[in-house]
């Protein structure tokens, strides 16, 4: 077992930093995570991001950072994004997303799209007045091998 691989990146509050995020993030591609899982968790982190530009810092400077953790393990991705919101409540909001399929209000499906493709994910606040998502995903099913197929 080699040792998780950490990278960090600090963007400004900014959508078009998005192009930066996703770059950055490309180039941490290894071999051995399955394409499939690995564009799920490009997706979950363009989400979160924008979601923490729109919701989290709606009021800011875009001088305010965010800031950005990936760290690949041998069997297990996770995303961290910083922000410097509010907070709010992840399990009461989601609760109050209308599960309908038609949902057209717009409002909470990056959240849901980030629950589909992750298999575990938090939103808490830290000990510097900051909230951390938090975006889990595994690609080694129980007896190491490789998943292949994606549940949703």
């Amino acid at each position: 077992m080699s040792l998780p691989r950490k990278n960090n990146l600090q963007v400004k509050t900014d959508l078009n930093a998005l192009a930066e995020i996703l770059s950055w993030f490309a180039q941490l591609y290894e071999p051995q995570i399955p394409r499939p899982i690995w564009l799920r968790c490009e997706l979950a982190l363009a989400e979160g991001f924008t979601n923490a530009v729109r919701h989290a810092h709606k009021d800011k400077s875009k001088d305010v950072p965010i800031d950005v953790e990936v760290t690949i393990a041998d069997d297990t991705i996770e995303m961290r994004i910083w922000d410097g919101g509010a907070g709010f409540d992840l399990k009461q909001h989601l609760e109050n997303i209308p599960k309908s399929e038609d949902n057209q209000t717009g409002g909470g499906r990056g959240l849901q799209l980030i629950q589909k493709t992750t298999d575990d994910f938090s939103y808490t606040r830290t000990g510097d007045n900051r909230n951390c998502l938090l975006m889990m995903k595994s690609y080694r099913g129980e007896n190491g091998s490789i998943q292949r197929k994606i549940a949703d």
